[in-house]
């Protein structure tokens, strides 16, 4: 006999915890194929041999996502056509279909190609790889404001999806380093690319399980018989950058990846060299993110008694504790100095996770706040500029990031006997330049910190009081409108 599901007044399926772990469940479909973009500067610099060849390219392909982002989030905001469902879970499940290969193409191991073919096999992978990213992760964001426009189950969602990130992060994290580096601790680019398709097929697995138990319970649809202005790219963006939430949350978000992406090259690299011991960086790493999983049970309550803005601020705060503990170095005693590291990290993530819970339910309201000022919604808009931006600090940051790293003296000074590719050799750096990624190392989760600060504190408008307005004042018009 079918268990009976309890419906609200307007026929769904009451917001409960099936809406909340599979919203979760698709940002961990999303991890699993961006989590190995982390890897990708060591994989382009230890196998490939690209050294700075590699910063450049990765800032050509940013070019790429200033077009890729808003042009497909316009695309799926133009789009009228009538779905079986919902349109955002449709286009979630095409581009599910094209990442189980898209995050391969990325790891395409030949290091014996000459330069040019190599960056011909680079451009095109991220290409393709980035185009299925942002059709399934832009609607995905987008739907968080369609699931419930309760604060509170929006902070939950908000929450469940730092939680399937976090998953997502941290599966790849631990796991990989086990299977991609060879006993000598270099860089096994067969296994990469196997690590790749692998990951691509569990993020298929993971979107299929959302997109069978995601309930829309907001209402936006258009009225296809009436006649509906056409999509002005310019107007749009005018809109985004009046959006203060959006942008505040943009800030921080692109905060937040500086210090995830851009310090990964240089984390990963430290731990070569430094603590001379690369498979424990997925652990140490994953022991940082206890604070996220304590705080995460938390957050709907706290959101609901202090507000997310506010929540937020403080969480920001903790974070530039702990960057600023993280220059704390004693290299003479690299015990002593890892328990350090990991304390400093602690107290850094635990403001992370304080931030990352609410992040995605800050991003919704800013979907609201466009309609409130604007009276015209553009989920796919709002959330692809910031998606936009959010991927210009995921490709910038590493690429400035390996600038400095090469300045510090991470520079090629090998040649592979068997293909002829100059290659880095991390056994030929010197102490001097482990020192020096040390404190590189926290500098960038400094400046990420302060950033996420200056966008929550001082931009981010949407504090307790001026949400609650916002969305009695979205739910009479709304009412009006279906009058």
């Amino acid at each position: 006999m079918a268990k009976n599901v309890k419906r609200d007044e307007n026929g769904h399926r009451k917001f409960g915890i099936l809406d909340s772990v599979s919203y979760a469940a698709g940002d961990l479909g999303c991890n699993m194929s961006f989590a190995l973009k982390g890897t990708m500067a060591l994989f382009w610099t230890q196998v490939m041999g690209m050294g700075l060849w590699y910063s450049v390219l990765l800032i050509i392909v940013q070019f790429w996502d200033a077009i890729n982002d808003p042009l497909i989030g316009g695309i799926i905001d133009a789009d009228r056509r009538k779905y079986k469902r919902n349109k955002f879970l449709a286009y979630i499940w095409f581009g599910s279909i094209g990442l189980i290969v898209g995050g391969a193409c990325c790891f395409l191991p030949f290091p014996g190609a000459p330069t040019w073919a190599k960056a011909i096999i680079f451009i095109a992978g991220y290409v393709v790889w980035d185009a299925f990213y942002t059709i399934a992760n832009v609607p995905y964001g987008s739907l968080l404001s369609l699931i419930s426009k309760d604060p509170a189950d929006r902070a939950s969602l908000s929450a469940w999806r730092s939680i399937g990130s976090m998953v997502g992060n941290m599966l790849p994290m631990v796991i990989l380093p086990f299977i991609m580096y060879n006993e000598d601790g270099s860089l096994n680019g067969w296994k990469v690319f196997l690590a790749a398709l692998i990951m691509g097929g569990l993020g298929f697995i993971c979107f299929q399980f959302m997109i069978r138990n995601t309930e829309i319970r907001v209402d936006t649809e258009v009225n296809l018989n009436e006649e509906q202005p056409k999509f002005n790219v310019v107007e749009a963006l005018k809109n985004f950058f009046h959006n203060r939430p959006a942008v505040g949350a943009t800030i921080a978000a692109m905060g937040m990846f500086i210090g995830m992406q851009g310090a990964t090259t240089a984390v990963s690299v430290v731990f070569q060299i430094y603590f001379k011991n690369p498979q424990i960086s997925g652990i140490v790493q994953l022991f940082a993110m206890i604070p996220i999983v304590v705080f995460t049970p938390l957050a709907r309550k706290m959101v609901t008694k202090y507000g997310k803005k506010e929540l937020s601020v403080v969480g920001a705060i903790c974070s530039i504790i702990g960057g600023l503990g993280l220059f704390i170095i004693t290299p003479n005693n690299i015990g002593l100095d890892l328990i350090v590291y990991i304390l400093c990290q602690l107290v850094y993530s635990l403001g992370l996770g304080i931030y990352s819970t609410v992040s995605w339910a800050m991003m919704g309201d800013a979907i609201d706040y466009n309609e409130w000022k604007t009276g015209k919604r553009e989920e796919g808009v709002v959330y692809s500029l910031h998606s936009f931006f959010r991927k210009l600090a995921q490709g910038v940051g590493p690429a400035v990031a390996l600038v400095i790293m090469n300045s510090l003296g991470y520079v090629n000074n090998a040649i592979d006997p068997e293909t002829g590719a100059e290659i880095i050799d991390v056994t030929l750096l010197s102490w001097e330049v482990a020192v020096n990624l040390r404190v590189l190392v926290a500098a960038l989760f400094l400046v990420a910190a302060i950033m996420q600060f200056v966008g929550l504190a001082l931009i981010y408008n949407l504090d307790k009081k001026t949400l609650t307005q916002m969305t009695e004042e979205l739910d009479a018009r709304r009412v009006v409108t279906a009058e």
